[in-house]
């Protein structure tokens, strides 16, 4: 009876002791599955905003944008704008601006050249509308200004407006219109017929009489 009572105790002994050692056991693996679930990854280093120290260098070339003239509008655009302008400056009691502010240079042409008691003056022809003007140094028009009047010639400073707000000058000279060989014609009909040389119109002369003995 005692020999079955000490193998019953060192049974539950042995029970324990196993039960205690697989209760560590499990703690312990708990503890390493929690301890790699918390492990911080390793994180590759980018750089960020930066190039990368690898790779060749190329050098960035930024987009070109095209710069390109603004078009111009029609004759007929150019006349409702100049008119409208017109009535605004009658409106609030301000000079109006000039007709030839609504024509470009290349629709003009220099009929001719005269000097008035302001200075030289020029007479210019607007194609479009088959319209005369007399206008002066400093006269404005929609691509322009007329800078000085010489002798035979006009002298223009050209504005040209690009896509970009940027303003090209360039200065353009415009000579006085030579006739053509129409208006020759037409101006030699109708010229008067020319007069007969004076000499052919003279009677010969008569030798004197002599005079008379007294």
């Amino acid at each position: 009876m005692m020999h079955f009572m000490k193998i019953v105790r060192y049974g539950l002994a042995g029970i324990a002791l196993g039960a205690s050692v697989g209760n560590g056991g499990f703690v312990a693996s708990t503890h390493a599955q929690e301890t790699e679930v918390t492990k911080p990854a390793a994180t590759s280093r980018v750089r960020e905003g930066g190039r990368d120290p690898f790779r060749k260098y190329e050098q960035t070339r930024a987009s070109k944008k095209v710069v390109v003239p603004v078009g111009t509008p029609s004759i007929q655009e150019r006349i409702t704008q100049y008119k409208a302008q017109k009535l605004a400056a009658m409106n609030a009691r301000m000079a109006a601006p000039k007709p030839t502010t609504a024509l470009l240079l290349n629709e003009m042409e220099i009929v001719g050249i005269s000097r008035t008691p302001r200075g030289y003056a020029a007479i210019v022809e607007a194609t479009p509308i088959k319209l005369s003007y007399v206008i002066y140094p400093g006269e404005r028009f929609y691509d322009g200004q007329l800078v000085a009047i010489e002798d035979n010639r006009l002298v223009f400073r050209r504005e040209l407006v690009l896509s970009d707000g940027r303003r090209q000058r360039s200065v353009e000279i415009k000579p006085l219109r030579q006739p053509s060989t129409l208006n020759l014609m037409s101006a030699a009909k109708t010229a008067p017929p020319s007069s007969p040389d004076a000499d052919s119109e003279k009677t010969p002369e008569q030798p004197a009489a002599p005079t008379k003995p007294e």
